[in-house]
């Protein structure tokens, strides 16, 4: 097993019922605040997730579902508090020992699952991690005038400034 996450939720593949199972998961609000701290984030109220784990032909287990969460970020402008919510469908394969991933561009991500159970704790929090907006806005923040007001390319900041000189 990987080393101790937030939202620990092992999952032991020889286990699955050949029909699969349904699973529930949701965070507990110490685990909310520790993958709060972890994402940079000023608070996460809820993590939840519904998944249908099923065994496939191999030894490997589909995971499909859905992730929702309640956060709050911090505007880049203004740094107020800006709620968000999560709501995204959710797709991965879990792969027994010494199976290599396949990258195939209409595949499901897949994940290792050393010794034969998967964190899929872990593996909702990474997913959570990238749903994040990287860029949230709180409702009518603007950049300011000198900063070159509505910034359209990463280098249209530093263009303002040569034009100064």
């Amino acid at each position: 097993m990987p080393p101790e996450t937030e939202f620990q939720r092992p999952l032991v593949l020889a286990t699955l019922p050949p029909g699969g199972r349904t699973l529930t998961l949701e965070a507990s609000p110490d685990e909310c605040a520790a993958l709060a701290r972890r994402f940079g984030i000023l608070g996460l109220d809820s993590v939840t997730a519904t998944l249908r784990v099923l065994p496939e032909p191999g030894g490997t287990v589909l995971v499909e579902g859905r992730m929702a969460a309640k956060l709050t970020q911090a505007c880049v402008v203004t740094l107020d508090p800006v709620a968000q919510e999560v709501d995204e469908p959710v797709a991965f394969r879990l792969l027994p020992p010494g199976q290599e991933p396949q990258d195939g561009p209409d595949d499901p991500d897949e994940i290792e699952a050393p010794e034969g159970t998967a964190d899929l704790g872990e593996v909702l929090a990474e997913q959570l991690a990238l749903a994040l907006d990287p860029y949230p806005r709180a409702p009518g923040a603007e950049l300011p005038p000198e900063a070159g007001g509505a910034v359209t390319g990463g280098f249209a900041a530093l263009a303002a400034l040569r034009r100064k000189n």
